[in-house]
């Protein structure tokens, strides 16, 4: 039963249905504080009914004058004639499409397909009803309990292994001022996450000095939703209105004029409008000017694009959301306003995800830590955590495969470069490195952020969506199965092993978490002019650095936490190491000594904090910039004398992958040079 704080008369914001006996002094009196502590106001408490006013009649007025209605269907709900008379009239005001009332069912201890299929318990109410109360009372009490079974809402098993009730209390609360704040009147409840960014958008078109507004994002992200929900809602104001979908693949399969023809036919209400020239004759525009339009492009790839679809010559007050995966098509395409779609955040792609797979706004128990791992998978892909509900790989990459297409070679070969190794690397060193190879990189860069193929960098680091990695990975495997030298790139470990010891022009060795005691043999000749970088931290069984005396062009050393490192190279290996910058052998427990570094005159940072074995430094080491050493060293003659860092924790997932890149340019059988990356990624 239900009823209100407040006079019937007034209107409510929630009314709250439950079975009194059920939950009245445990979930629901805790739901119903966590309500009203948002200031909401909620139809609950039925002594506030005046004396002589039948309990049906407003209970009717409070239903009637609220926006929302919560159903805590427990397993006595339908044993309650004033509740599933309650739950009737729920029911006609949400089938009422002009009444946008909204239903959310939590089902407390009870299943949902029980409520659904009329079972358990409240098979045993209803057939009690039947011998008690007319039969069309009863068959319309079921027809609203069998509905509201079917909707999605939460499902609160309870036991050790389900969530708190607090925490389902704090979600409920929140979807509902959601729902409330947004007004839903033409959103979907399958669009989740969406109600912030319709806003803004809707704002903007009231704007007058705003004509056409972009929608910027990767494939997959929620652009085409966005539009469609802004569309619909706005669509009645404007005089004509059409929405174009894939104007890009449209064009691609039929042509430029056969797609603009179709738009101008819808705008101008004339069927077969047939112009050939590349620009509209006289006539079209002038009627085009007299008409206040509201045109969606969806999917967009060149800027050319809007100017041929006539969108200058549309009238006053005329609206064009354009949707591209480049911002650079927007910009050069004159856009007014550009709006990059945001990501959904993990509460609204795992409620996203539960609507889909689960029918619930929550997850199952025991489905829960898979479901958020299914998320995180997604990374806020609208779309994505969308198809997740399928298991089916090819179709959740489709979106983001087709974000490839027109790459030109020098943007295709640094995205695979970054899928396969740069991920999550320094910004300074990826474009470093990279600009030794293409020319033009940083720019390259660039354009596969402006195309959503690279997270938007910030100061420090390059990244990308975790589907995006494994599509690069999957088009260079696809290049080479059966035989791994002849692979551009390489990060399986055991196919490394099978051409490193023949690499030619070695420039960056990373290697984290490696298992291997030595990098290769002293005998093996390796062409190390051009290597740059040296990271084996993490390699718990190395024990010395092989013999770089032909690394003159090394800049980085990077050995921490090699726990078994004895030696970093002999003193008679006559290292020069003039380019040498950086050494780091923090955490080396078992290295004893330090060798000759006096021809490393570059040096600026030589960290061997927390070396418990350390015993020596050489005799010469005045000029070094930055230097942290261990506690227990005892032959120190250096001018800065001691100094200590206190290290920070490093994440766990560090120490348990391992990472080698391997870049090297290499002549095999192709007359130009071919540029070769190896990566391994593997767990200890």
């Amino acid at each position: 039963m239900a009823s209100s704080s407040s006079s019937c008369s007034m209107k409510h914001q929630v009314f709250l249905s439950f079975r009194g006996e059920d939950t009245r002094f445990n979930f629901t009196a805790h739901l119903l504080k966590a309500l009203k502590d948002t200031g909401l106001n909620v139809f609950f408490d039925e002594e506030k009914l005046e004396k002589g006013e039948q309990l049906s009649h407003a209970l009717s007025q409070a239903i009637a004058s609220s926006n929302l209605s919560i159903l805590v269907l427990s397993k006595d709900y339908a044993s309650s004639k004033s509740c599933l008379a309650e739950l009737s009239d729920i029911m006609d005001r949400k089938r009422n499409p002009t009444d946008k009332h909204i239903v959310l069912p939590i089902f407390y201890h009870v299943d949902p397909s029980d409520v659904r299929n009329i079972g358990w318990t409240f098979k045993t109410s209803f057939q009690e009803h039947e011998s008690k109360r007319p039969i069309e009372d009863v068959k319309r009490w079921k027809a609203g309990f069998a509905e509201i079974g079917a909707l999605k809402g939460w499902h609160i098993e309870g036991g050790k292994f389900d969530r708190s009730e607090t925490e389902y209390i704090k979600d409920v609360v929140e979807y509902v001022l959601k729902k409330l704040n947004s007004n839903c009147r033409s959103v979907s409840e399958e669009f989740v996450g969406i109600d912030d960014q319709k806003g803004k958008l809707l704002a903007l078109i009231e704007q007058a000095d705003i004509r056409v507004i972009g929608l910027w994002g990767m494939g997959g992200i929620g652009k085409t939703t966005l539009a469609d929900v802004v569309y619909k809602e706005v669509s009645p104001k404007f005089e004509c209105r059409w929405f174009l979908q894939n104007v890009s693949e449209k064009i691609k399969k039929k042509g430029n004029e056969f797609v603009r023809n179709e738009l101008l036919s819808k705008l101008l209400n004339e069927q077969e409008i047939r112009i050939d020239t590349p620009s509209i004759g006289h006539l079209y525009q002038d009627r085009l000017n007299n008409k206040k339009v509201l045109v969606v492009l969806d999917d967009v790839s060149n800027p050319d694009q809007l100017d041929f679809m006539g969108v200058k010559h549309f009238g006053s007050g005329s609206k064009v959301i354009v949707t591209s995966r480049d911002r650079q098509v927007l910009k050069n395409g004159r856009a007014n306003h550009i709006h990059e779609v945001e990501k959904l955040n993990k509460n609204d792609s795992l409620q996203l995800f539960s609507t889909f797979a689960f029918k619930l706004l929550n997850p199952k128990i025991g489905f829960r830590d898979l479901s958020c791992k299914f998320v995180e998978y997604a990374q806020g892909s609208q779309s994505e955590v969308d198809n997740l509900k399928q298991y089916a790989k090819p179709e959740i990459s489709q979106n983001l495969k087709s974000s490839l297409d027109g790459l030109r070679e020098l943007e295709m070969n640094i995205f695979l470069d970054i899928a396969c190794f740069f991920k999550g690397e320094t910004r300074d060193i990826v474009e470093k490195i990279l600009s030794n190879y293409y020319k033009g990189a940083m720019c390259g860069i660039r354009n596969l952020v402006d195309k959503c193929l690279l997270d938007s960098m910030d100061r420090y680091h390059i990244s990308m969506h975790d589907m995006l990695e494994e599509i690069g990975k999957d088009i260079v495997r696809q290049k080479c199965k059966k035989n791994p030298g002849k692979c551009s790139r390489l990060w399986f470990p055991e196919d490394v092993d099978q051409v490193l010891n023949y690499i030619q022009n070695l420039v960056v060795l990373k290697l984290r978490c490696g298992s291997m005691e030595q990098l290769w043999n002293e005998d093996d000749h390796m062409d190390l002019v051009s290597l740059r970088i040296i990271d084996v931290s993490y390699c718990k069984n190395l024990r010395k650095i092989p013999n770089l005396s032909r690394a003159i062009n090394l800049e980085i050393l990077i050995c921490s936490y090699c726990k078994s490192l004895v030696q970093l190279w002999k003193e008679d290996n006559h290292m020069g190491l003039a380019n040498l910058r950086k050494i780091d052998v923090s955490n080396c427990s078992e290295l004893r000594k330090i060798p000759n570094l006096s021809g490393a005159i570059k040096l600026d940072l030589l960290d061997c904090s927390k070396c418990g074995s350390l015993v020596e430094l050489w005799n010469d080491c005045v000029g070094i910039g930055y230097f942290w050493c261990s506690q227990r060293l005892h032959q120190l003659r250096c001018g800065l004398g001691r100094r200590q860092r206190r290290e920070q924790d490093i994440e766990q997932s560090m120490k348990k992958q391992m990472t080698i890149y391997l870049l090297t340019n290499i002549e095999q059988s192709m007359k130009k040079q071919m540029t070769i990356y190896l990566l391994t990624n593997v767990q200890e």
